[in-house]
């Protein structure tokens, strides 16, 4: 069963193709134009375990939001899409990584309803030339067009770079875990019979 999928979107503000493939080794081609961002979306397959072409251009010109907004659109589409029908997944995860002194806590229930909750108090700062404000935005805009409703917290980080790589490698291990086939169960993991 190939749970893989490609979608290509074209807005006045950004043109993005992103090819996922569930069930990869981690493999990851990424180009937004967004150096903090394809560093993220590396993290994001390698420790998800999923293969990930990302071709991206946006009006960097303006500033990179659009772009990071549109991609979180796009990649969360491309997820949704590669899950299909959704039977026999383990459907929740709840995942905490630390990176040296950051604590991240990343909980998803693959639920077809998008809902996005982030207690992490990140500063309007920026790493090298990325706006950190942009991170939750990614993370709202995956779960919404992903169809998952995504909690994410931290207790504790001091280093804005740890925190925010923290959050990545805890939602790919979170998205890994969640849509892992269970082998005692090929239905949908709902009482409902569908997501």
């Amino acid at each position: 069963m190939g749970r893989s999928s490609q979608i290509q979107r074209t807005t006045s503000e950004t043109d993005i193709n992103v090819a996922i493939d569930l069930d990869g080794t981690g493999v990851a081609e990424v180009h937004t134009g967004v150096p903090y961002l394809d560093h993220m979306l590396s993290q994001l397959a390698r420790h998800g375990l999923f293969d990930l072409t990302v071709k991206a251009t946006g009006d960097l010109h303006i500033d990179s939001h659009h772009t990071v907004e549109d991609m979180g659109i796009v990649l969360g589409q491309a997820f949704s899409k590669a899950l299909g029908d959704k039977k026999g997944i383990r459907r929740f995860a709840d995942v905490q990584v630390p990176l040296n002194e950051a604590l991240a806590q990343c909980v998803v229930d693959i639920s077809g309803r998008g809902f996005f909750v982030f207690n992490v108090d990140l500063p309007k700062a920026k790493i090298g030339s990325f706006d950190v404000e942009l991170v939750p935005e990614f993370f709202q805009a995956f779960a919404v067009n992903g169809g998952i409703t995504l909690h994410m917290n931290s207790p504790y980080w001091s280093n804005l770079h740890h925190i925010t790589e923290a959050l990545f490698k805890a939602f790919a291990r979170a998205l890994d875990q969640a849509c892992a086939l269970d082998p005692r169960n090929a239905e949908v993991p709902s009482t409902k019979g569908r997501l």
